[in-house]
């Protein structure tokens, strides 16, 4: 073969384009996309003086960058997040969840290395798409504290993930101040709280703040929920546990409040059936 025709074939040859086998199918990555330039006249000077049998190596040089990008391009289409468990209600056997649902991430950095390695050598093994599976952060398993309150019981069940680890009887609200159903969080804690009469309800009108202390309505801690000025709290009229009695809050025996305290934390889920 001449020098044109040689040249013609080895530069065809090292820029084949790249196989990748990927969950939707095979695709192909175009040498050019990678920055790739081969030095086809070098290597062909070497091989029109080489002895016969002599391997001859075309120097390919690339754009690692441009490589990466092609795989972030893989990444977008491939790449699929890890969904955590979530609360969505619960019924008399506890909290209901959505499941945990693992997902899974393309390896960046093996597929860059490994494009890069087919463009230096010129093989064409076809790659399959290498992806690591991606734990989700939390499962039903170890979702931590979930309260749930029931106002037709007036009860108030503390559960890790889906195990109940303690029931309570509370006070919830009055049917002209009801506790609101829903799901909510824990967005508050506070250590002997103050209590400030609320500004929006005419039954605290003319009332004054009261500072820590044995007649405190909020006990000796409060667990404010993001369901506007609602709480989980102790209380001063510990007569009021098991009916409907309060403002809208979930009153606690004082002793019960001090030990749910240390066993939930800021962003706990309460369900309100």
């Amino acid at each position: 073969m001449t020098a044109e025709p040689a040249r013609q074939r080895i530069a065809a040859s090292v820029m084949r384009p790249i196989q990748i086998s990927t969950p939707a199918g095979p695709t192909t990555v175009e040498p050019a996309l990678a920055g790739a330039v081969a030095d086809v006249d070098s290597a062909l000077a070497s091989a029109l003086t080489a002895p016969p049998g002599r391997t001859i190596t075309v120097p390919v040089r690339y754009s690692a960058e441009r490589a990466a990008r092609i795989v972030s391009d893989l990444a977008a289409r491939f790449d699929r997040p890890a969904v955590d468990a979530t609360v969505i209600g619960a019924d008399a056997d506890g909290p209901q969840f959505t499941p945990a649902r693992a997902g899974v991430a393309v390896d960046r950095r093996t597929m860059v290395a490994a494009i890069g390695e087919l463009l230096r050598s010129g093989a064409r093994s076809p790659l399959m798409l290498v992806t690591n599976v991606v734990a989700p952060t939390r499962s039903v398993a170890d979702f931590g504290p979930v309260i749930v309150v029931n106002r037709a019981g007036n009860t108030l069940r503390l559960y890790r993930g889906s195990t109940l680890v303690r029931t309570f009887r509370v006070a919830t609200g009055q049917s002209i101040y009801p506790t609101p159903a829903g799901i909510w969080r824990i967005v508050d804690k506070q250590l002997d709280p103050w209590w400030y009469p609320p500004t929006y309800d005419a039954w605290a009108q003319g009332l004054k703040p009261v500072p820590p202390g044995p007649a405190n309505p909020l006990g000796t801690r409060w667990m404010g929920l993001n369901a506007p000025g609602v709480g989980i709290h102790g209380t001063d009229a510990p007569a009021s546990i098991g009916y409907s009695a309060s403002h809208g809050c979930i009153r606690m025996q004082v002793p019960d409040a001090e030990w749910l305290f240390e066993h939930v934390r800021v962003g706990t889920v309460v369900v309100i059936t």
